[in-house]
């Protein structure tokens, strides 16, 4: 047989020749070979599944904190970290209490009610075009 783009193919017999003048897809009929290719028929046996490597994770040092440091953060237990955490917290409390505490005022300080310069915008940025839009 002949098919329309102009390649010849040979068919093994009448009934493979009727299928494809009625334009049966080959995937569709169980006794093909397309069919038993799309369904992983008969090759269970010649090959075996491919294993995937898993990546291992691997510790960097981070800017500002050495390999060792983060290892010892890692080590410590949650306690000791969080009395560190409340230790500064209370350094920052006692800090923001005695700076409060001190007496306000002085020369390099501006009125509160000017804190900013006003600026004029710019107005009519259009050039020779004018203003209007077109």
């Amino acid at each position: 047989m002949i098919r329309r783009d102009g390649k010849p193919i040979w068919l093994g017999s009448s009934k493979a020749h009727s299928l494809t003048l009625q334009r049966k897809k080959a995937a569709k009929l169980v006794w093909t070979q397309a069919w038993r290719r799309l369904h992983k028929k008969g090759i269970t046996e010649t090959t075996t599944k491919k294993r995937t490597r898993r990546a291992n994770k691997v510790q960097r040092a981070v800017v500002g904190a050495s390999l060792e440091d983060i290892r010892k953060k890692a080590a410590e237990k949650s306690g000791f970290r969080s009395q560190q955490r409340q230790a500064a917290l209370k350094e920052v409390k006692s800090r923001k209490a005695a700076a409060s505490s001190k007496p306000k005022g002085g020369k390099g300080q501006a009125p509160k009610g000017h804190t900013f310069q006003k600026v004029p915008k710019h107005m009519g940025g259009k050039g020779k075009r004018g203003g209007t839009q077109r």
